[in-house]
């Protein structure tokens, strides 16, 4: 009797999490970022580093927002490479998602480590001697184990940010052992691939294209690029709109190439980061123009960034005393995009 009360009560809790939203086709939404912050590792949690909250859920939620992907960093989650995952950071991360659960909200998972395992007060490459793929295996599929069985998960995002990697097929060969180990364990959730030098969507056919040639058993990957609209693409906006040599098309440009791409190969994609700064309309009329783009081409996105202690960022569209951001407002305006029809 006492098994079954358990079992029941087990159910219960089970259930109050349940989630009943149907996949949506092509939902944009934000980063939380947090998780990722600080250099020092593990870190305290609440000082060095930090998880968004049920407020920010909330917030984003009755924007219309229905997309989040929570980046977060290896070497908390798995503080001895082949070890355990810390308990502690994984409940953080189940937290986390069950909290969107409950409000019918998607969470991508972000290994934010652009390939590297910090090492003493070195960042080391993945494949290399250092920090060999095996290593990055085990840990997601030791990530995979503890959230296969959690329903809003959109994707798991194996890696933020590939770059400057040993050698032209590097993060190919990686990426295709995390698929396959992955598959092993977890069969139904879509794989999250990030392009190769920073996920560059307007370099995407230099860098990227033979990740088409990926394969995956469950055919779920999602193919994600990224796009700033600065000089240089990196997204820390120094300069004046005119000294970045900007345009209003500049963003439809730059991730054109990544879009016409997912066309021709008939992938699935969307854009994982993008921003703005906030001290100029006319950077608003850039991210408008490619939104609109994105939309109508069916292509979807989540915006860098949200989350907590941003401060005054300036592509940050956390509210300040509760007022809404400037980039909100264009951001408020692209909540789904359109069925592709080709």
């Amino acid at each position: 009797m006492m098994k079954k009360i358990t079992f029941l009560f087990s159910l219960f809790l089970l259930c109050s999490v349940c989630f009943s939203q149907t996949r949506p086709t092509a939902p944009f939404g934000l980063n939380l970022a947090g998780a990722d912050f600080g250099e020092n590792f593990p870190g305290v949690y609440g000082e060095d580093y930090y998880y968004p909250t049920e407020m920010e859920l909330d917030y984003f939620a009755a924007k219309g927002f229905k997309l989040f992907r929570l980046p977060f960093k290896w070497e908390r989650i798995q503080p001895v490479m082949g070890g355990p995952l810390d308990t502690a950071e994984l409940k953080r991360i189940i937290d986390f998602i069950d909290h969107a659960a409950q409000r019918n909200l998607w969470i991508i998972p972000d290994m934010h480590n652009y390939c590297r395992r910090k090492v003493g007060e070195v960042y080391e490459l993945v494949g290399t001697s250092k920090i060999s793929t095996n290593s990055l295996v085990d840990a997601w599929v030791k990530i995979a184990k503890a959230l296969r069985y959690k329903k809003n998960i959109w994707g798991y995002g194996l890696m933020n940010e590939p770059h400057d990697m040993p050698s032209t097929d590097s993060w190919f060969q990686i990426a295709q052992q995390l698929i396959t180990a992955i598959r092993i364990v977890d069969s139904e959730t879509p794989i999250i691939v990030g392009g190769d030098a920073w996920s560059s969507a307007a370099k995407w056919l230099q860098f990227s294209t033979h990740l088409k040639d990926l394969q995956d058993p469950a055919n779920k990957i999602i193919y994600e690029a990224h796009v700033y609209f600065d000089k240089d693409g990196s997204g820390a906006y120094k300069y004046s709109f005119e000294e970045e040599e900007a345009t209003e098309q500049i963003g439809v440009n730059r991730v054109k190439p990544f879009i016409d791409w997912l066309a021709k190969h008939k992938k699935r994609g969307f854009v994982g980061e993008y921003g703005v700064p906030d001290d100029d309309e006319r950077w608003l009329e850039v991210l408008d123009k490619v939104l609109a783009y994105m939309q109508q081409n069916g292509v979807y996105g989540t915006y860098w960034a949200a989350g907590p202690r941003w401060g005054n960022y300036k592509l940050a569209v956390e509210p300040i005393n509760g007022k809404d951001k400037p980039q909100l407002k264009i951001l408020a305006r692209y909540l789904e995009a359109n069925e592709r029809t080709k």
